[in-house]
């Protein structure tokens, strides 16, 4: 037993913390999707036991222009924010925003032919979701 945390967590949990599972997909760009090149700009994440979902995604449009010189920048970002608030739950962004937060998470992480895709669903196991969605948006997205 080395005491180190388990494979994706981040970081190992604080005195007393339990750690959760939780699921987790990269959102890609993918200006031309008949090449499925993509380059990632969001993470969305939910834990069932924690009763939580969120996504971070990139949301400047000069930092998206960037990343996807051959996307429609304005559509990305709309996109993105609608991605955003469906994961909150925010009835403003349509029906699917008003599912349980397991159903939204499904329907941001289906895989569809679209500019913004998904990555496989990866699993793994944190002390604090919200924390994880920020490491992992910071490792995954930011290359920190």
């Amino acid at each position: 037993m080395s005491g180190r945390p388990p494979p994706g967590s981040g970081r190992g949990p604080g005195p007393g913390a339990t750690e959760v599972p939780y699921s987790f997909a990269v959102l890609r760009v993918v200006p031309h999707p008949y090449t499925g090149l993509g380059t990632p700009v969001g993470v969305v994440l939910q834990s069932r036991p924690a009763e939580f979902i969120g996504l971070r995604a990139v949301s400047d449009p000069d930092a998206l222009r960037a990343l996807a010189p051959d996307a429609d920048v304005a559509l990305l970002v709309r996109y993105l924010r609608s991605a955003a608030d469906i994961a909150a739950g925010d009835a403003a962004a349509g029906d699917v925003a008003l599912l349980s937060a397991p159903e939204r998470f499904h329907w941001l992480t289906a895989r569809r032919s679209d500019v913004i895709q998904p990555d496989p669903v990866e699993h793994a196991k944190c002390a604090d979701p919200g924390a994880e969605l920020d490491r992992l948006f910071g490792v995954r997205v930011l290359g920190a």
